[in-house]
């Protein structure tokens, strides 16, 4: 199966959490990242006033179920000091499941795709890094979906910025 993951953080060194994170998904019991795209910084949404994000996605072949993944990136993201104060608020890590192999799926605690990722330039532009013409159902493409955002709000952060984010 295909997942791909959002991955975000804008506490403590953000950059540093990010790979700390891509290192740890590719080491799920029966699972290979695939792919990652690179860094982006991006401003807070919602709470605006904390730092700002820095965000990639990561494409996995996974043999676990959606739920049990689910349930490996809540443990991560606990691994990592993870601290849910209050919606939108700042945070260690912060991993979301975007797509299960064109599975679309509501239950309590899982929706599939992610119910808000096409109005996320932060999750669409690094997504589009590694699969532009990944389709998600009912909306589209990652590209026809990226088109009717603003782009400019992110900035990619070269390798040489990751220690200074």
């Amino acid at each position: 199966m295909q997942a791909f993951i959002a991955l975000g953080a804008n506490l403590g060194d953000p950059a540093a959490q990010i790979e700390r994170a891509f290192a740890e998904l590719a080491r799920l019991p029966d699972t290979r990242l695939v792919a990652r795209s690179g860094l982006y910084l991006a401003k807070a949404q919602g709470y605006e006033a904390q730092p700002d994000f820095v965000n990639a996605v990561a494409l996995l072949a996974t043999r676990l179920g959606a739920r049990t993944l689910l349930e490996a990136l809540l443990d991560i993201e606990a691994r990592h000091g993870r601290r849910r104060a209050f919606k939108n608020a700042p945070r260690t890590l912060d991993l979301d499941l975007l797509l299960y192999d064109g599975l679309v799926l509501h239950e309590p605690g899982l929706t599939l795709p992610h119910p808000r990722m096409c109005e996320r330039v932060f999750v669409l532009q690094p997504m589009s890094e590694i699969a532009p013409d990944q389709s998600i159902p009912g909306k589209g493409t990652v590209a026809d979906c990226l088109a009717d955002l603003a782009v400019a709000t992110l900035r990619l952060l070269p390798r040489s910025d990751l220690n200074a984010a």
